[in-house]
């Protein structure tokens, strides 16, 4: 796989023992598609089998062919990642392993948030989702030619695993090379995915391949851009709340000038993470009465 688009449902070899099939799934949110990985030779482990299509399951059989499936990884229960692994399960016996189901990994500031209902997430969450096994952080799985450990990577999604082997990653949705992960409340959590970066980073891993868009070939200098992008992102945050108090959505057409109006959406919603993320560390505070709630009318203030 390369920077140039590859052909959805088209089992393309990145290396030895590891193939990618692209989902038909393209989309602002999505960019090509998601990429569905299948680890080993004689024997698979499969890592995200994406949204619930049948021509992307036909797609899978056809490149696993007449070998077994031991395992099925999900990242993370977003709609583009985990509708699929159920129906693949059944097709291939596999078992499916992930950290839980949508609601796990939460933080408690965002299962406050969740309980509202007051706030829907950025991406479509898969809530039907249940895994056969608990993979915890620190968890390994061995397959034909790959040993596989998890790492606990919310942020993006509470329940998120990077799996690393060696010096390369499976990073999901956490860490890509064509756009910063979205982090959109309560399903992602930025004060977790800036923590989640420097867990990701300490690993070692040098290649990373991602759940959209091409392999990252330098992944540490990727974290360190995407480290210092959400602390330039941040920094204007700050500055731009310093005259007066504002709303996210006054913040976001503000910082956000240029901004398609098809990712307006989304750009309000990663404002609104780094708002949440500097009340949490006490930099800014509500301003909407005893009991505010958040929403793109809610006035923040630097303290």
């Amino acid at each position: 796989m390369t920077d140039n688009r590859p052909t959805a449902g088209k089992a393309i070899e990145l290396e030895p023992g590891l193939t990618c099939v692209l989902a038909p799934n393209p989309s602002p949110m999505t960019y090509w598609g998601t990429n569905t990985y299948l680890l080993g030779t004689d024997s698979l482990i499969v890592i995200d089998p994406g949204p619930f299509d049948q021509s992307h399951l036909g797609a899978l059989r056809a490149a696993i062919a007449d070998r077994p499936v031991s395992h099925i990884l999900v990242t993370h229960s977003h709609l583009d990642h985990s509708p699929l692994a159920k129906p693949l399960a059944e097709a291939t016996g596999a078992q499916i392993l992930a950290f839980g189901d949508s609601s796990a990994g939460r933080s408690d500031i965002m299962n406050s948030l969740a309980a509202t209902g007051q706030m829907a997430g950025g991406e479509g969450v898969d809530h039907d989702f249940q895994p056969d096994h608990i993979m915890a952080d620190g968890d390994t799985v061995q397959g034909d030619g790959w040993s596989l450990t998890a790492h606990h990577t919310p942020g993006h999604f509470g329940n998120h695993l990077c799996f690393i082997s060696g010096d390369v990653g499976f990073t999901g949705d956490h860490l890509m090379g064509w756009a910063s992960s979205l982090v959109s409340p309560p399903d992602g959590d930025l004060t977790d995915f800036m923590a989640s970066c420097t867990t990701l980073a300490q690993t070692g891993i040098k290649r990373a391949y991602c759940g959209h868009g091409a392999p990252i070939p330098d992944a540490q200098f990727r974290l360190a851009e995407l480290i210092a992008h959400r602390k330039t992102r941040e920094a204007e945050i700050i500055a731009a709340l310093r005259p007066a108090p504002a709303d996210p959505e006054t913040l976001t057409r503000k910082i956000y000038s240029d901004v398609a109006p098809a990712l307006f959406p989304m750009a309000q919603r990663n404002v609104l993470a780094h708002l949440i993320d500097l009340t949490t560390r006490n930099i800014a505070t509500l301003l909407d009465g005893e009991n505010p709630q958040l929403s793109a009318t809610t006035l923040f203030a630097l303290k």
